[in-house]
């Protein structure tokens, strides 16, 4: 399922290939979000040629709409959205914990209005796998619970104690449980900032042999040097022949970070959020370097270079700057496919560092 096929002399980033229901993924590589069944402002296709062959979807969404019952009738989330790549699926976990006034915490789950009509749901271990079966994700998450950033000691080791007893339940429903073979299972680890309740929750973990593992809890409020200091005592513990994802991250500069401490997968909003704002990411020459710059700006209203040197060298950035200033959606899509170019690419050169032996 992975396959090692690099370590870093240089530190402890690792080239491998994971292989899933829909394809084998090299790593480490970026998933572009698609929460609610679509990369904002973009098509199936449009990743497809971008490049990705894998996306991330949130169960939590999908579940409340269009529900479970659409997503059977259409065969699928590969089928509905007509995307024939790999799928992660969230468990939810963090999206229900967000919502903490309208949800309660049980044994055996939560339970939670939705943020839309106000309808009472659970949610337990067990059903959650079942939700992701009938999606079809290809890798499948365990129910967690995520504390806030700033929670005290106390709420975290209890989001520990929780998150272990809710992969025990998901590990006993998928041994007796219809599951099949092809859907990856990966387990979440908690423990905030606090190193003894992460290697608590990554021993509790391992012990149930997930077929890999997250890191949780990171990128939610607490400082860049902090995530790191986590990941320096984390990553070495982690079974070396399991994929690693750190969850919701991050900056360019925090990916490249996570893989010299041996993370192999990514996700995050940043790429398409900033789009939105009108935030493009841009290389500078060859390498790693980059900068950002804003289409909004005045001096890029008689700027006519190319937006980049790939994907959209035919447009120019006062053409951008000017859809930007009339509020034209499509400005918006064209500054996520650069950014998304972007940090395909930087995935790209990071594995190419990775094997001539820079990074």
């Amino acid at each position: 399922m992975f396959k090692l096929l690099k370590k870093s002399n240089k530190s402890q980033a690792r080239l491998g290939s994971l292989k899933t229901a829909h394809g084998i993924l090299p790593t480490p590589f970026f998933m572009p979000i698609a929460t609610k069944a679509a990369v904002k402002n973009l098509t199936a296709d449009d990743i497809k040629v971008l490049g990705s062959p894998i996306l991330l979807s949130n169960t939590y969404h999908l579940y409340l709409t269009p529900g479970m019952e659409v997503m059977k009738m259409a065969g699928g989330l590969h089928k509905f959205m007509d995307w024939n790549g790999a799928i992660l699926t969230d468990s939810g976990g963090f999206q229900v914990f967000s919502l903490s006034k309208i949800r309660k915490l049980l044994p055996g789950g939560v339970e939670f209005r939705s943020h839309l009509d106000g309808s009472k749901h659970i949610l337990t271990p067990k059903k959650v796998l079942e939700i992701q079966k009938i999606i079809g994700s290809d890798i499948a998450m365990i129910l967690d619970v995520c504390p806030p950033s700033m929670a005290k000691r106390e709420e975290v080791a209890e989001a520990v104690k929780l998150t272990s007893k809710w992969a025990k339940m998901a590990k006993q429903a998928i041994m007796k449980g219809n599951f099949g073979n092809k859907q990856l299972h990966f387990g979440i680890i908690q423990g905030g900032i606090f190193r003894d309740l992460r290697e608590k929750s990554l021993k509790e973990l391992v012990d149930l042999n997930f077929d890999g593992y997250a890191v949780g809890g990171l990128a939610v409020g607490e400082t860049n040097h902090e995530m790191y200091e986590v990941l320096d005592y984390l990553t070495p513990l982690m079974p070396e022949k399991k994929p690693r994802y750190l969850m919701g991250v991050g900056t360019p500069e925090n990916i490249i970070e996570a893989v010299k401490r041996g993370v192999d997968m990514f996700d995050c909003v940043i790429p398409t959020r900033e789009a939105r704002h009108g935030r493009l990411y841009c290389f500078l020459g060859k390498g790693l370097k980059y900068e950002t710059i804003n289409m909004t700006n005045a001096k890029y209203k008689n700027d006519f270079s190319s937006i980049n040197n790939t994907n959209l060298k035919k447009y120019s950035k006062a053409y951008l700057h000017h859809l930007f200033k009339t509020g034209e959606p499509l400005a918006m899509r064209l500054a996520t496919l650069n950014n998304l170019d972007f940090y395909l690419k930087l995935m790209a050169c990071i594995r190419q560092d990775i094997l001539k032996g820079k990074i």
